[in-house]
C-alpha cells in the first residue's frame, strides 16, 4: 500500500496545496527565529492560502473523487 501511486493525496491538488503550504511554514518558520511577527503571520497566511488553493483544485475536478478511492481500495485487496 505504501508503494502504490494510486492512493489517496496524489493529485495535482494535493501537491500544490501541499507545496504552497511547506512554503508557509519555511516562511513563518524563518520570520519567528527573526523575531519578526508580521512577517511570521505573513507566513501563516501562505499556509492558509494552500487549503484554500488546493481545495479549490479539488472542487475544479484536479483531486481524487470519492468513488476513485473506493475502487482503488477494492483492487488492492
Amino acid at each position: 500500500m505504501a508503494g502504490s501511486s494510486h492512493g489517496h493525496g496524489h493529485t495535482p491538488a494535493a501537491w500544490t496545496g501541499v507545496i504552497i503550504a511547506f512554503i508557509g511554514f519555511c516562511v513563518a518558520g524563518a520570520f519567528m527565529v527573526m523575531d519578526n511577527p508580521l512577517g511570521f503571520w505573513a507566513g501563516m497566511a501562505v499556509i492558509a492560502v494552500g487549503g484554500l488553493v488546493g481545495g479549490a483544485m479539488r472542487l475544479a475536478g484536479l483531486g481524487q473523487k470519492p468513488h476513485q478511492a473506493h475502487q482503488v481500495a477494492r483492487s488492492e485487496s
